[in-house]
């Protein structure tokens, strides 16, 4: 029988986990890489037989979760009372035995709390992943960030976060295991994605037919750089880039102050129309296909960077700020050789450099564009893979296991 190449192979699952339950505990199942990771973490423990759990408040993606075989579970994950997050240790606590619970995984500092407690209360290994820089340098602030290196494994989603967890974190050090997160390369595929879905983007969001896309995906928070691309775009209308819009997509989760902020900057830069707040996207292979460059202008360090990720597997250019996580994800100069780019990185906060780097990025002819694009989902393909991701994720569970039945 010849195999279905669009069927995605299962992991290879370790015997220990046959028949396990693992509950993965996160605030909220909306758009963000936690919130993508738990989601394909559930699906490939569905396909292998164990039984995935997820508490959270709710969210746009629990029916996506459900659909691929998790079981959703409310819990009131978000709060940080701590009076009622002691109250959660207990509830936990008896959701886990209750249910049968082999390990507790958390993705987030308030919920780990909580996990961490009902973990030790009932005997259940406990892991963590590291998912973000975690700001704060006050001795509480590190204290409360510190939850998410106490799991028996904390899992860092990129070399950068590793190396933090061990300046931060040195207790956890020899417990740290470096997973990088992984991309669906056959949802983030051009060969996927139809032109009718980017199509319909493109009308949603205005965009003429001959007009491009410059796209910076991201949740509306000042550090996603959206000022930096507004300044950015401005410099280079005025130069007479003309036909590029400007598209920024992502929740602002409440954030309506600073969303107010950039339209004002927008409309003081003269460039309504030109620059345009969309929203929640909720098909990012199709807007990764629809921009003609796609930008993560972030002013603080990236963690890992998913975008980056996505973008160069459907094989479109990337424009970041060379932060953090970003050299690990895009490959260019001086770490390789102009001719092995895979995107361009820029200095953050640096609106110039980043209207440089799209200039350049829009400039290619289609020759160049393809064989970026070729080398950028090679490199992709090599290193950030769901099923690696997953398949690792899947060993810290059995190595858990196995350790535990052995005591």
């Amino acid at each position: 029988m010849t195999p279905d190449p669009n069927q995605r192979p299962l992991p290879s699952i370790p015997r220990s986990l046959a028949g396990r339950v693992i509950l993965q505990i996160i605030p909220q199942l909306d758009a963000g890489g936690a919130e993508r990771t738990t989601i394909d973490v559930a699906a490939a423990l569905a396909e292998a037989g164990v039984r995935p759990l997820v508490a959270s408040m709710g969210g746009r993606l629990v029916p996506e979760l459900q659909a691929k075989g998790g079981v959703w579970i409310p819990f009131p994950t978000r709060t940080k009372n701590p009076i009622a997050m002691a109250i959660n240790v207990f509830r936990l606590s008896k959701l886990i035995r209750d249910e049968g619970v082999d390990i507790v995984h958390a993705r987030s500092r308030a919920p780990a709390w909580v996990a961490l407690g009902a973990a030790r209360r009932t005997g259940r290994p406990f892991v963590t992943t590291y998912h973000g820089t975690y700001n704060g340098q006050s001795a509480i602030k590190i204290h409360y960030n510190s939850v998410m290196a106490r799991g028996d494994a904390v899992i860092a989603n990129s070399e950068f976060t590793a190396s933090r967890i061990v300046v931060l974190h040195p207790f956890a050090q020899d417990r740290v295991r470096v997973i990088q997160r992984g991309t669906d390369l056959r949802r983030f595929s051009a060969a996927t994605v139809t032109p009718e879905r980017v199509r319909r983007l493109r009308e949603e969001w205005g965009v003429e037919p001959d007009e491009r896309i410059v796209l910076l995906p991201g949740r509306l928070t000042g550090w996603k750089g959206q000022r930096v691309l507004i300044e950015a775009a401005r410099l280079l209308f005025a130069k007479g880039v003309h036909d590029v819009r400007f598209i920024m997509v992502g929740d602002d989760q409440g954030r309506t102050g600073y969303v107010d902020d950039l339209r004002s900057r927008i409309a003081a830069a003269g460039l309504d129309g030109i620059v345009r707040i969309a929203g929640h996207c909720a098909d990012m292979p199709a807007g990764c296909l629809a921009a003609s460059v796609v930008t993560v202008p972030s002013t603080e360090p990236e963690a890992f960077g998913r975008v980056a990720v996505e973008a160069q597997a459907i094989g479109t250019p990337v424009v970041v700020s060379d932060l953090g996580a970003v050299g690990e994800t895009v490959l260019a100069p001086p770490q390789v050789e102009a001719a092995d780019r895979t995107g361009w990185r820029i200095p953050a906060d640096d609106p110039g450099a980043l209207a440089d780097g799209i200039e350049w990025a829009l400039s290619l002819g289609a020759s160049a564009k393809d064989a970026l694009a070729r080398r950028a989902r090679a490199h992709v393909e090599a290193h950030f893979s769901l099923e690696r991701m997953t398949g690792e994720t899947l060993d810290v569970y059995a190595a858990l296991i196995e350790r535990r039945d052995t005591l």
